[in-house]
């Protein structure tokens, strides 16, 4: 069983495909969410715990917009694609992520804040590689490594543009760490009286 924060999380990251918006409005909801979520997860003071909710946070934003493209795939291809485009992406992921623990270890509220741009714009830029992958698909085109690194440049442009601020991010965790913690009371009550009878 998932704890309840991880639970709350993917809860809020279920979107329908909304037949009234273009592939492209829907897809950028998907990724400016995603991506929101993401940066949201970073703020948890528990350090490196939140590459194990991003890593399916990201898969099912890579599903969803799949699904935006008419692709029907599994969560475990959408985690596969993800790492694919990821490479891409994360030629100084590894480096971030670790610095990141460290921080959230010497600074365990400032760490995750600082990070969230970081985490948000990482989460954008794979949801835009996601989107323009799965065009490409439709259109039968390769997605080659030179259209891959100018997708990345232009979504770390365009991250810049649209990034929430601070408070929003922190807003959005303390929300959801409120609503696990409701599940979570919810659950034990519900544990409490069935032991009951």
């Amino acid at each position: 069983m998932l704890p309840p924060i991880v639970s709350q999380i993917m809860d809020n990251f279920n979107f329908d495909v909304d037949p009234d918006l273009s592939r492209e409005q829907n897809a950028e909801e998907v990724i400016k969410n995603a991506a929101l979520l993401s940066g949201a997860v970073s703020i948890e003071p528990l350090p490196f715990a939140d590459m194990l909710i991003l890593t399916p946070l990201q898969a099912k934003m890579v599903l969803h917009i799949g699904k935006i493209y008419g692709f029907d795939i599994t969560l475990e291809r959408s985690a596969e694609i993800a790492r694919e485009l990821g490479v891409t992406v994360a030629y100084g992921m590894a480096a971030r992520q670790f610095m990141r623990g460290v921080a959230k270890i010497a600074l365990p509220v400032v760490g995750g804040v600082v990070t969230a741009p970081l985490v948000y714009g990482w989460t954008f830029a794979l949801g835009r590689m996601a989107q323009t992958y799965f065009e490409r698909k439709v259109q039968g085109l390769p997605f080659r490594k030179d259209e891959q690194v100018q997708v990345v440049q232009e979504a770390k442009q365009q991250s810049r543009r649209v990034l929430p601020s601070s408070e929003d991010f922190s807003e959005l965790a303390e929300e959801l760490r409120r609503r696990a913690k409701q599940r979570g009371d919810q659950s034990k009550d519900g544990s409490q009286s069935s032991d009951q009878h």
